[in-house]
């Protein structure tokens, strides 16, 4: 099934407002029968920092290649092309990005890689960026909280003492994302119920999760609640009928403040509530879950 793309639809119809004293802002009143049971969550950015940086890493690779077609486009028009359609498919499953990119390669002239040769260099590169991250995780020189958005833990255990049941599901492949959520320590929470994308990548999506879910569990949309930087989750559990958490969070400073480019993109998609990371959740919980 494949993952749509970005497409604004949303727009607020009258001032947003915030849980008082909080930074927790309600796009939409979230006002539920019964509290959600499940709950998905992305993870680069959402709640994992390992790969914070990795456009600096896709975009300068994707530039190389489009100069490589002999092109007369300068570099700083090939930046500024590559930076928009990578921004825009954020969210997606990373070979989509490489799909674009061997588009772009053919209208140039140029013969393309098939577009998993192109993820495959993408993530040798990366792996070289972030390699002192995942190794700092691994001899303790780097402790977890370093590299996992504010709260993120406690909030998860929070939910889980709820008896929520928790997923993980990443544009990432499947297995960096088990690698690293291991080095986080969020296995723990997850446990079997951590997907990646494949190889093949029309066998999976986060719609897919989410379809799985309710049929596995039988229920209905409203008892899913999912928590994402990206739009495809946020859309994802919007269609399904679920609450929309969008987390704006600063990856690269972790100032506690939302990044107004994924604020103002998650509220477009669909968003019912945005936050900037978890370290208020506990006013979250009280309003989704207490309903005050």
């Amino acid at each position: 099934m494949h993952e749509r793309d970005y497409q604004r639809r949303y727009s607020p119809d009258q001032p947003t407002q915030f849980l008082p004293g909080s930074s927790i802002e309600i796009i939409r009143e979230v006002r539920l029968e019964r509290p959600p049971e499940h709950a998905l969550f992305d993870f680069d950015g959402t709640l994992s920092l390992i790969r914070q940086g990795w456009p600096e890493v896709m975009i300068p690779m994707m530039v190389e290649i489009l100069k490589e077609t002999g092109t007369d486009e300068t570099e700083a028009e090939l930046t500024e092309l590559v930076t928009n359609f990578v921004m825009e498919l954020n969210g997606k499953q990373t070979i989509y990005q490489m799909i674009r990119l061997a588009e772009e390669v053919k209208r140039r002239g140029g013969s393309p890689e098939d577009p998993l040769v192109y993820k495959k260099w993408y993530h040798d590169r990366l792996m070289q960026r972030i390699a002192h991250r995942r190794e700092g995780l691994r001899s303790g020189r780097l402790s977890r909280e370093e590299m996992l958005v504010p709260g993120a833990l406690a909030a998860l255990q929070t939910l889980k003492d709820k008896g929520v049941r928790l997923y993980l599901a990443s544009g990432t492949d499947e297995v960096y994302v088990h690698e690293e959520a291991a080095l986080l320590g969020l296995d723990a929470y997850f446990g079997e119920h951590i997907y990646g994308a494949v190889d093949d990548y029309k066998r999976f999506s986060k719609q897919m999760v989410i379809e799985h879910i309710l049929q596995a569990n039988r229920v209905s949309g409203d008892l899913l609640i999912g928590f994402g930087d990206g739009y495809v989750e946020i859309d994802n559990v919007k269609s399904a009928g679920g609450t929309a958490v969008a987390v704006a969070s600063d990856e690269a400073h972790r100032s506690g403040r939302p990044d107004p480019w994924k604020r103002d993109r998650l509220i477009g998609i669909g968003a019912d509530i945005v936050i900037p990371d978890f370290q208020e959740f506990d006013r979250l919980v009280n309003y989704i879950w207490e309903g005050r």
